[in-house]
C-alpha cells in the first residue's frame, strides 16, 4: 500500500505559479505511475496530468497543456506538479494518485487563483 501526502497549495494571483508536491511512503514508488487530478466546487474530479513510473512519458489535459509540468524524483519518492500562468479556473482541490493495478489517493491540497 502507498500513502500519499500533497503539499504546496495556496492562494496566488492569476498569472502566478505554484509547485505542488506529492510525497509517497514505501520502497516501491518507482513502480507506480503517478497522476494529478483536481476537483472544483460543485464539479466532478478531473484529470490533470500523469507520468509513467520511469518518468519517461507524460500526458496532460488540454486545459493545462503548455502551462503545467508533471515530474517525479524516484530517489525522493516524490512527484511534482509545476503550475505556471495560473488562471482563476484552475482553482480546485488538487489530488495526486499512484497507479499500479490499484489506485491510491492523497488527501488533496487547495489551490486558489484570484483574478
Amino acid at each position: 500500500q502507498v500513502q500519499l501526502v500533497e503539499s504546496g497549495g495556496g492562494l496566488v494571483q492569476a498569472g502566478g505559479s505554484l509547485r505542488l508536491s506529492c510525497a509517497a511512503s514505501g520502497r516501491t514508488f518507482s513502480t507506480y505511475a503517478m497522476g494529478w487530478f483536481r476537483q472544483a466546487p460543485g464539479k466532478e474530479r478531473e484529470f490533470v496530468a500523469t507520468i509513467s513510473s520511469s518518468g519517461g512519458s507524460t500526458t496532460y489535459a488540454d486545459s493545462v497543456k503548455g502551462r503545467f509540468t508533471i515530474s517525479r524524483d524516484n530517489a525522493k519518492n516524490t512527484a511534482y506538479l509545476q503550475m505556471n500562468n495560473l488562471k482563476p479556473e484552475d482553482t480546485a482541490v488538487y489530488y495526486c494518485n499512484a497507479q499500479r493495478g490499484n489506485v491510491y489517493w492523497g488527501q488533496g491540497t487547495q489551490v486558489t487563483v484570484s483574478s
